[in-house]
């Protein structure tokens, strides 16, 4: 099988199999670039959404680069990953304040900018631009790694160079920009993880994978995913109707997001009796009344599992609360309007709103 056959294949399939998305209708930069960060680990399917939300809060990536960091965090609640929003609203100030809000037009001058790797800095060029520089995602380590039978693992080095370099020879160099996108939406639709439509494939006559049963023994991907078990208890200080929070700073998860004083434990902790050594907490403890904790909350990270259980302390209107620095009372209405932890935002619903 040539390249020039393998790329006319997939482009054919592409225009009769492919989902209609808006990012795929425009050659704005700012709009794909916005879509590749959302779509960053995030399924389509719950990253459209916020796509949609964020083009109308922010038509423009001057518009994005003039919100305030708060309010794009807030937006982007829900998606995780908040680094990428933090990056994404720098970059735009960036392009606004150094590039005169003009994106780079070459795959080496999107590089440069924070946030954008490789894939990105391929798409943007390739969609926008129409560079030949070719995508690398999971879907097309999965596609190539069975039609062309590659066994290395994806994880290496010498794998990624591997993909990368077969990525580029096989880019159709007169349609760059519906290429990358068919490549991307066959591993998406047609060539799955599991189960996938090996019938109705137009490259199955030339899939190694395929002819050698070997199909669900690719793409090869030995490192392990080592899953860090956290346990989390909130202390939820209740007073005059207000709840004190505190902004997280330190580099941890959910950084800049709002959640309530914190204490981390190894265990999940039976009893408030486990706390009476923390100086800082049996001070609060003496001033308020304890309620039962809440039941479990678990939020899954790709690399962390957080257990996390609310004790509500309620302090009388009159006296005043020793509490450390960085928290501080807000209303209601306060707490609706920041930017929280998804799981955060459960109990908060579950209990508050």
């Amino acid at each position: 099988m040539n390249n020039k056959f393998f790329a006319n294949e997939l482009i054919k399939w592409y225009e009769y199999h492919h989902r209609d998305l808006p990012w795929r209708s425009t050659r704005n930069a700012y709009y794909i670039w916005l879509s590749e960060i959302i779509l960053q680990q995030t399924r389509i399917a719950q990253g459209l959404p916020y796509y949609e939300r964020f083009t109308e809060a922010y038509p423009t990536v001057i518009d994005l680069a003039n919100a305030p960091e708060q309010e794009v965090i807030r937006l982007w609640q829900g998606l995780g990953y908040y680094s990428r929003a933090r990056n994404l609203h720098q970059t735009a100030k960036y392009i606004v304040e150094e590039l005169n809000g003009a994106f780079p037009t070459t795959y080496a001058g999107l590089l440069k900018l924070k946030g954008i790797g490789p894939y990105t800095a391929a798409a943007i060029a390739s969609f926008a631009y129409d560079e030949p520089v070719a995508v690398v995602d999971g879907n097309v380590y999965r596609v190539l790694s069975r039609v062309f039978g590659i066994d290395t693992d994806i994880t290496s080095g010498e794998g990624q160079r591997q993909f990368a370099n077969l990525a580029n020879e096989l880019i159709s160099r007169e349609q760059p920009a519906t290429y990358n996108q068919a490549i991307m939406e066959f591993g998406a639709v047609q060539c799955t993880p599991s189960s996938p439509d090996c019938l109705l494939c137009p490259v199955q006559p030339h899939c190694v994978a395929f002819a050698t049963g070997r199909i669900h023994l690719l793409p090869v991907k030995v490192k392990k995913t080592k899953v860090r078990e956290r346990f989390f208890n909130y202390f939820v200080i209740v007073q005059n109707g207000r709840i004190a929070m505190r902004q997280r700073t330190d580099k941890d998860v959910w950084q800049k997001l709002f959640d309530f004083y914190l204490i981390e434990t190894e265990a999940i902790v039976q009893s408030i009796d486990e706390f009476i050594d923390n100086q800082t907490i049996n001070a609060i403890f003496s001033q308020t009344t304890i309620n039962p904790p809440s039941r479990i909350f678990t939020h899954i990270l790709t690399h962390q599992r957080i257990q996390a259980q609310f004790w509500v302390l309620e302090a009388p209107p009159e006296i005043t609360l020793n509490l450390p620095p960085e928290l501080a009372f807000l209303t209601e209405e306060e707490i609706e309007n920041v930017p929280k932890p998804v799981l955060v935002t459960s109990y908060w619903k579950e209990h508050f709103f």
